[in-house]
């Protein structure tokens, strides 16, 4: 039988206010971005001195009020305090040379209170009034509950009320109506023809849900993935191969499928828990069987076209390495989960050196770990709580035995081993239940994938002898193959990758 592959790469989320600062202010930009993408990827296949990802994903770079950018008063735009639309050029230009995709975060279930659209809507009279959601301020609003939690989701101002379903700063756009579509579709076009590979699209469920009562409401769901299809097939006319990954904050895969349709990934939420959780608590889980469901699903809601995103953690969760509570062989266990998965498996900035944070957003945003002691390029617009003993990229670098090292190295076996890269998922019994065990496959190639997140050795009877003979690779000294080939020996905290 054919595998349906999936030919992906390794992404980076940055978010440019605290990634690196070129102009000495204290604020990460765009040109700082620009100095670290050797870092990052140098264009050379043939070192591994750089991570070796192959797109970035840029938080929101458009103008906002907020630190974190996801209110928008400009969509075409560049943040000032980031730099210009030229310095974006110049960005997409050095990513592109070094064979790095870059795609940016697009907010547009809501722009800011701030947005002239917004403002010129408080006249009853303007064409923007019905590019939102208003009504007067004596009407029953039906007790529609904010989708970001509790409280209200319509707000009073002057005389009348608003729908804004996170904050009462960021309204929402009224999507029945044809010219929001078509402006947003204008946007959209816009940065593709700027160079952009693809879009991050932020509360991609929400376009027509006000409530967190709403996510399986058929009618909403329906006129939510046919907007989306609507732009989908704007952005081929520019871009057919233009990459697409929406946020559907939700755990369940049967939420994330339909939107497989108009979108080339959503973001595995419930797998990125899971993950963590592996690590955290030391457990196995059989990948193969739960992944083989979950992506026939994704299959037949995407016809079958779809690329996996799994993570561990985002810039609004608390990071993987608090969770794990500092401990770098759980953190690198975690790691060797998450790179050795289908899909287009995404870093959060700081994640590969071990960078700690928890809620609130703030704080799980911190400047990035540059330097052991401040030096030109580390930003300091938010002081760092969480981050002041991690250690920094200078001093993990040259250390084999570091989480960056870890990083480094399995992103570097999966871009050269295409069964890692572009393979399909399939199950693999074992006979120790400590074990998480996989085959993952392309047509023309197979290996077998053992991850030991205990702190104890472990031993696998492999089911055929000699189908899987050669170690490509082992995170640890002291893996072997004993008995003639026939079981498998990993020492505590390790991964190996067999192939035949």
């Amino acid at each position: 039988m054919e595998i349906d592959e999936q030919p992906s790469t390794v992404y980076y989320e940055i978010f440019v206010r605290s990634f690196y600062d070129s102009n000495g202010d204290g604020i990460g930009d765009l040109r700082g971005v620009i100095e670290k993408l050797d870092y990052l990827n140098d264009g050379d296949p043939n070192t591994d001195t750089d991570l070796g990802i192959g797109g970035i994903w840029l938080m929101p770079v458009n103008p906002s009020p907020s630190y974190h950018g996801y209110d928008i008063t400009d969509f075409y735009g560049i943040d000032s305090e980031y730099g210009t639309v030229e310095d974006f050029g110049r960005l997409i230009e050095e990513a592109h040379r070094r064979g790095i995709k870059v795609i940016m975060d697009m907010v547009f279930n809501h722009t800011s209170l701030e947005h002239p659209w917004f403002a010129d809507s408080r006249n009853p009279d303007s064409k923007y009034r019905s590019w939102y959601y208003w009504m007067n301020k004596e009407e029953d609003t039906g007790g529609a509950a904010s989708a970001a939690g509790s409280g209200d989701a319509w707000h009073t101002l002057g005389g009348g009320k608003y729908l804004g379903i996170f904050s009462d700063h960021m309204p929402d756009l009224n999507y029945d109506n044809p010219e929001v579509r078509q402006e947003m579709i204008r946007i959209g076009k816009f940065w593709l023809e700027k160079g952009v590979d693809g879009f991050r699209l932020d509360a991609a469920k929400h376009i027509y849900i006000d409530t967190k009562d709403d996510v399986t409401a058929k009618e909403k769901l329906d006129k939510n993935i046919a907007w989306w299809n609507e732009f989908r097939e704007a952005m081929n006319e520019v871009n057919p191969g233009a990459y697409i990954v929406g946020e559907m904050m939700d755990k369940s895969p049967a939420i994330i499928a339909p939107y497989l349709q108009p979108f080339d990934s959503g973001f595995n939420f419930g797998l990125a828990e899971q993950l963590v959780n592996m690590a955290k608590l030391e457990q196995s889980a059989d990948l193969g069987f739960t992944l083989k469901r979950t992506y026939d699903l994704f299959a037949r809601m995407s016809d079958p076209t779809f690329v996996d995103a799994p993570f561990l953690t985002n810039h609004d969760q608390t990071r993987a390495m608090s969770t794990l509570y500092g401990n770098v062989e759980r953190a690198k266990s975690a790691a060797s989960l998450l790179l050795s998965l289908p899909g287009n498996p995404f870093i959060y900035y700081g994640e590969e050196i071990g960078m700690q944070g928890m809620k609130p957003d703030e704080f799980v945003r911190e400047p990035m770990v540059w330097y052991d002691k401040a030096k030109a390029g580390q930003t300091s617009w938010e002081p760092s709580k969480f981050n002041l003993e991690t250690p920094s990229v200078e001093r993990q670098l040259n250390d084999p035995q570091s989480l960056l090292s870890h990083y480094r190295k399995w992103i570097g076996v999966r871009n050269k081993l295409k069964a890692l890269r572009d393979g399909g998922m399939e199950e693999y019994e074992s006979d120790n239940m400590k074990l998480t065990a996989f085959i993952r496959a392309t047509n023309d190639e197979r290996v077998l994938v053992v991850h030991n997140t205990t702190g104890d050795e472990q031993k696998l009877t492999l089911a055929i002898p000699n189908e899987f003979a050669r170690v490509i690779m082992s995170t640890k000294n002291g893996s072997e193959l004993a008995d003639g080939g026939k079981v498998l020996v990993l020492p505590s905290y390790s991964s190996v990758i067999l192939g035949r």
